[in-house]
């Protein structure tokens, strides 16, 4: 798991490095009419401000992220909607959705949540045997048991940790120092039930990490399916600034219920 994500995000930096070049202006810059210090001003906290004392390089990794985005993870995301029909990429949704279940359990019984990690242990065995493996959300048919979302990060929340600096992750996006150790522990635990899924088929070591690296990659494409979130296109010259204002509303709202 680690060396596909190392693999990965090499090849991406290669790839932007090789193709990163300047661009050129075509026309003169207007420069603007009033002063951004005419409005805001350094003694005032604002609704929208964050504790970002990292903001450079995360607005940097915000870019890089777009274009990764729209020219390397979107055009991959087409061609497997143009080729896969669309029960296939349920079912696959519903696939991965089903292993990722058991963080979800793990969390909730760490923070004392009984009666989510009830619905999510039901909603494991049900989708895994009547389901088919979890192809198909049985569980979630006909307003029966909802999917609960809880990860390392809200359990560390749970407990009183505070979110830290604000932090844009290479591709995965927005995040905080928190919510960053969370997620490499939830990775540590989703890859280690994974392989141990992998091994229980008896392959050769070479065809197991094949299958690894596969249903990695499959799993981020999916992932990034499901994701209507575009770069740019929210209209907002601060797109920055809201981005980084909904994500910590949303993580604080999950950490609180």
């Amino acid at each position: 798991m680690k060396r596909a994500l190392c693999l990965m995000l090499l090849t991406v930096f290669i790839f932007l490095a090789g193709c990163g070049t300047a661009p050129v202006r075509k026309e003169p810059e207007i420069p603007a009419k009033r002063p951004v210090s005419e409005y805001v001003k350094p003694d005032v906290t604002y609704s929208i401000d964050a504790y970002d004392p990292w903001e450079p390089m995360n607005r940097r990794i915000y870019n890089f992220n777009a274009i990764f985005d729209n020219y390397v993870f979107l055009p991959v995301v087409q061609a497997y909607e143009f080729v896969l029909p669309v029960f296939v990429q349920t079912g696959i949704t519903n696939f991965f959705k089903n292993l990722t279940e058991v963080t979800n359990l793990t969390n909730a019984l760490l923070q004392f949540k009984i009666e989510k990690a009830v619905n999510t242990f039901g909603r494991i065995c049900i989708n895994t045997t009547v389901g088919l493996g979890g192809l198909i959300d049985v569980a979630t048919l006909n307003d029966g048991i909802p999917r609960e979302e809880e990860d390392f990060g809200q359990t560390l929340g749970f407990y009183g940790v505070g979110p830290g600096p604000y932090l844009v992750l290479p591709i995965l996006g927005p995040s905080d120092l928190r919510d960053t150790a969370g997620l490499a522990v939830d990775s540590v635990v989703y890859s280690l039930m994974l392989g141990q899924l992998i091994a229980e088929l008896g392959m050769d070591d070479t065809y197991e990490d094949i299958l690894n690296y596969s249903l990695t990659a499959v799993y981020a494409v999916d992932k990034r399916h499901n994701e209507p979130f575009r770069y740019f296109k929210t209209g907002s010259p601060f797109e920055y600034d809201l981005i980084r204002r909904l994500y910590l509303i949303k993580r604080q709202f999950q950490i609180d219920n």
